[in-house]
C-alpha cells in the first residue's frame, strides 16, 4: 500500500466517524511563547484543550507537520545514526474536544488497525499509565478494563509516568496515555525474546505506532496539576512507523515515504544505499544518506512556512539541521559543492498534493538552501583542517577551549560542531575554557567600545 493511500485511508475512516478533517498547522510557531516548532499534533489545539475559544467541531482529524529537535522531545543527535528517529515527521491524528473520550479512542484505534489496515493483532501491545502517587494520579483502570476487550491480558503492560503520562512542555495540557506498539521482529526472533520486554526499550523493530492520550489536567507554571474544564482526546500516530510496518520493510527509509529522496541522493552523489538490518549503525555512507534524506525535509518545510536559517532561535535550530546534513554529505559521501538543495524537487512533487505550500515555495527554498549550502563549504572545508591540526597538535584526549573558541571567532567554525566532531572521535571539548575565552572577549569587546564612544 502506498503511504498516499495510508493517509487517506486514515482522514476517510476518523471522517466516517463524524470527524472534520482539517489541513495541517505550520510547522513553525510564530505566537507560542512556549514552543518554537510543532513538536506534535495538538499544537494548533492547545487553546481548545484549555478551554479557550472553540473549535469548528468537537471531532476533528488530520495529518500534522511536526519537528522535533529541541526541548522535552530532542532527537537530532540520534536522527540518521538509528533507523527510526527524524526531525520532521507527520503525526495522524483525531482529536475529541469535550466529546468522546477513552472507550471510543481506543476502540476505533484497534478497528482501523486490525479491520482497514489489517494489521495482525498478534504483533500488537499496548500500554496503560500505572499511575503516580507523586502527581496523586490514579492507574487507569477504565483504560485497562476496555483493553481487556479487545487483547488477551498479556499484551496489556502498565508504564510509568516517562511513557505514559503525556505531557506537551513544562506546562499546559497532559495526562495518562495508551499507546499501541508494534513487533515486527522474525519469528525467530519472537521465540528467543519476548516482545512485551522490547516495549518502549529503543528497539527498532519493536517501536509505538500509536499513542492515544487522555487529556484531564493542566500543568500549571508551578508544576502543579489542575483539573482541565472538559475532558479532551488527543491522539497521535507515527505516518513513516505506520508506512514500515504496512509495507512490510525494516525501517522508515526503506519505505516509499524516504525512498524517492534516497534515490535522488544516489543518483546525485554515487553513493549507494544498501537496506541492511534495522539496527544498521555502522556504515557511514548510508548514515550520511539517512541524516540528508531526513534533514532535507525538516528544513525545506520550515523555510516553506516562513522560518529561515538564522543564527538565532528557531532559525538557528533550523540551520544547525541543514549545517548536520551539509557535513554528513561533505565528510562522507565526498560533496563538496551544494546538491542538498536540488533534493527538493523530490520533495515538492511527492508531498505537493497534501500540502501545498513545498509546491508553491519550492524556487524560495531552493535558492535558501543552496546559499546555505555555498556558504557553509568554505568555512566547513576550512574548519575541518583547522580542527584536524588541532586535534593533531594537542595529542590529548580534550582539546583545548581556547582554540576552540579561535575556530569559532576567527573562522566561524560553530562550537557545537567542533564538539559533535570531537565526541565521535571519542575526544572531548574543555567547554569551560571555550566559554571563559568567550567572556573575554566579550569583555574586550564592551572595552573597546566605551574608548570608542569616549573619543
Amino acid at each position: 500500500m502506498k503511504s498516499q493511500d495510508i493517509r487517506q485511508q486514515f482522514l476517510d475512516f476518523f471522517q466516517s466517524k463524524g470527524h472534520v478533517i482539517v489541513p495541517s498547522a505550520p510547522i513553525v510557531l510564530k505566537d507560542d511563547p512556549t514552543l518554537m516548532f510543532n513538536n506534535s499534533g495538538m499544537a494548533q489545539f492547545k487553546e481548545f484543550f484549555l478551554g479557550n475559544g472553540t473549535p469548528k467541531s468537537p471531532r476533528i482529524a488530520d495529518t500534522q507537520k511536526c519537528l522535533r529537535v529541541s526541548g522535552k522531545h530532542n532527537d537530532l543527535e540520534e536522527v540518521g545514526i538509528d533507523t527510526y528517529h527524524h526531525t520532521m515527521f507527520e503525526m495522524l491524528g483525531n482529536w475529541s474536544f469535550g466529546d468522546y473520550f477513552k472507550k471510543e479512542a481506543i476502540h476505533w484505534a484497534w478497528e482501523l488497525l486490525t479491520e482497514v489496515y489489517k494489521i495482525d493483532k498478534n504483533i500488537l501491545y499496548v500500554t496503560v499509565f500505572e499511575g503516580s502517587k507523586e502527581e496523586n494520579v490514579p492507574f487507569d483502570q477504565e483504560a485497562y478494563d476496555i483493553w481487556k476487550t479487545l487483547i488477551s491480558e498479556d499484551r496489556i503492560l502498565l508504564g510509568n509516568k516517562k511513557d505514559n503520562f503525556w505531557e506537551m512542555g513544562e506546562q499546559g495540557p497532559c495526562g495518562p496515555c495508551s499507546e499501541i506498539h508494534v513487533d515486527i521482529r522474525s519469528a525467530e526472533e519472537k521465540a528467543s525474546k519476548d516482545g512485551k520486554d522490547l516495549v518502549n526499550a529503543d528497539h527498532p523493530q519493536v517501536v509505538e505506532i500509536w499513542n492515544n492520550v487522555f487529556m484531564e489536567f493542566n500543568r500549571k507554571a508551578d508544576g502543579s496539576l489542575e483539573k482541565l474544564p472538559a475532558q479532551h482526546v488527543d491522539t497521535g500516530m507515527g505516518f513513516e512507523r505506520l508506512c514500515m510496518v504496512l509495507q512490510g520493510v525494516q525501517s522508515n527509509y526503506d519505505t516509499d515515504v524516504f525512498s524517492p529522496i534516497i534515490q535522488k541522493i544516489e543518483s546525485v552523489t554515487g553513493a549507494k544505499y544498501t537496506i541492511k538490518a534495522a539496527n544498521d549503525d555502522e556504515d557511514k555512507t548510508n548514515i550520511a544518506i539517512r541524516v540528508i534524506a531526513d534533514h532535507v525535509r525538516a528544513v525545506a518545510f520550515a523555510i516553506a512556512d516562513g522560518q529561515l536559517p538564522s543564527n538565532t532561535g528557531a532559525g538557528y535550530v533550523i540551520r544547525r539541521i541543514l549545517r548536520r546534513a551539509i557535513r554528513y554529505g561533505f565528510t562522507f559521501l565526498n560533496m563538496k559543492d551544494a546538491f542538498i538543495y536540488r533534493l527538493v524537487e523530490v520533495l515538492a512533487e511527492q508531498m505537493g498534493t497534501q500540502f501545498p505550500e513545498i509546491r508553491g515555495q519550492k524556487n524560495l527554498v531552493m535558492n535558501v538552501i543552496r546559499e546555505e549550502e555555498s556558504s557553509f563549504l568554505r568555512t566547513l572545508d576550512q574548519g575541518l583542517n583547522l580542527l584536524e591540526n588541532v586535534i593533531s597538535a594537542e595529542k590529548s584526549e580534550t582539546v583545548s577551549g581556547q582554540k576552540a573558541f579561535e575556530l569559532y571567532d576567527t573562522f566561524g567554525f560553530p562550537i557545537d560542531l567542533t564538539a559533535l566532531i570531537l565526541r565521535e572521535r571519542n575526544l572531548n571539548l574543555d567547554e569551560a575554557g571555550f566559554e571563559k575565552a568567550m567572556f573575554e572577549q566579550k569583555t574586550r569587546a564592551r572595552a573597546a567600545s566605551e574608548i570608542s564612544t569616549e573619543d
